[in-house]
């Protein structure tokens, strides 16, 4: 084999290397798809994106099912969404499907709806078939103090202006709970099982989709049940209370009447010991004599056995009553 011979083998490998490497680095056949849909994108686009580390396929059959649907995109619009961490895919099935059911949302607003962290082809969605969501049961105290236990469903549409910025499903919920609670609140129990409807209309005009990315399209009572009495429970632990502080009270009244008895039979003692001396002194003194000493000590004497005497006939008036009985 000359040289030359194995000279053009090389060249011929060379070439056969490069010819590989373009076609695995530059997406020829993405780009002759582009041309068969009508999509302008040059080859030097596709290099640029390679370049940019942006994945070829990922901006340019997204923008072939975008101008097949009518939609007035370019390359630079996706491939800057893409650079940007957002789905292009969500984005032009977003727009296509607002397109087709005739709501306006640019691919600027779509764009920042997709960044913000919401999936725009499903706000899109619940926007054209709105969403029934369920709140939890609500307890709700009427106004005679008769609790009741609230379900309702509401039928929310997404707002496309307010997606970005606005309040999530958790604060409308939030909400709703707050209107159910207070129409509850202001009226009898019983005019709430008789027009539960009555809470649907005060609710629904209390504006409580404002500043939320929904808008509130209706709010339907499901259920209702009837809870505590928690009114009478109220009272129940009031009278409780009423009367442990009545008991108090009470037995501070008797403490200080057993310490005033206390204090007025030490004022008696006091005096009864004043008397022995009274009575020396009298003696002393000649206002007293001996024999009105004597008289005095026979009158106590006799005092004490009537008494006595009185206190054994009770207790055998007693005794024949007991034994009679």
């Amino acid at each position: 084999m000359t040289g030359s011979t194995i000279g053009l083998i090389v060249l011929i490998g060379i070439i056969g290397l490069l010819i590989v490497l373009f076609f695995s680095f530059v997406p020829v056949g993405l780009w002759i798809s582009s041309l068969a849909a009508n999509v302008r994108v040059s080859i030097f686009n596709l290099i640029g994106m390679r370049l940019r580390r942006v994945i070829p396929s990922r901006v340019v059959l997204p923008l072939i099912k975008a101008t097949k649907a009518g939609l007035n995109l370019s390359v630079n619009q996706l491939e800057a969404h893409y650079l940007a961490g957002g789905n292009i895919d969500g984005v032009v099935n977003a727009l296509i499907a607002s397109e087709r059911a005739g709501i306006e949302l640019p691919f600027e607003k779509a764009a920042a709806i997709d960044l913000a962290g919401r999936d725009v082809l499903d706000a899109v969605k619940m926007s054209v078939n709105p969403r029934v969501i369920e709140t939890p049961m609500v307890s709700a105290v009427a106004k005679d103090g008769i609790e009741l236990l609230v379900k309702a469903r509401v039928t929310v549409r997404a707002n496309l202006e307010r997606l970005v910025g606005g309040a999530g499903e958790s604060t409308v919920l939030a909400r709703i709970g707050e209107g159910i609670v207070t129409t509850v609140g202001s009226a009898e129990h019983k005019a709430v099982l008789e027009n539960p409807d009555d809470i649907s209309k005060t609710v629904l005009s209390k504006g409580l989709d404002s500043g939320t990315a929904f808008e509130i399209l209706s709010i339907d009572v499901a259920d209702i049940d009837v809870g505590r009495n928690i009114g009478a429970q109220l009272q129940s632990i009031q009278a409780e209370a009423d009367k442990n502080i009545a008991q108090a009270k009470a037995e501070e009244r008797r403490a200080m009447a057993v310490a005033r008895e206390q204090e007025m039979r030490a004022y008696v003692v006091e005096a009864e010991a004043e008397i022995p001396k009274a009575m020396a002194y009298a003696l002393k003194e000649g206002k007293l004599g001996v024999m009105d000493y004597f008289d005095m000590q026979n009158i106590k004497a006799d005092t004490l056995m009537r008494e006595r005497i009185s206190e054994k006939g009770k207790t055998s008036i007693i005794e024949d009553k007991k034994n009679k009985q």
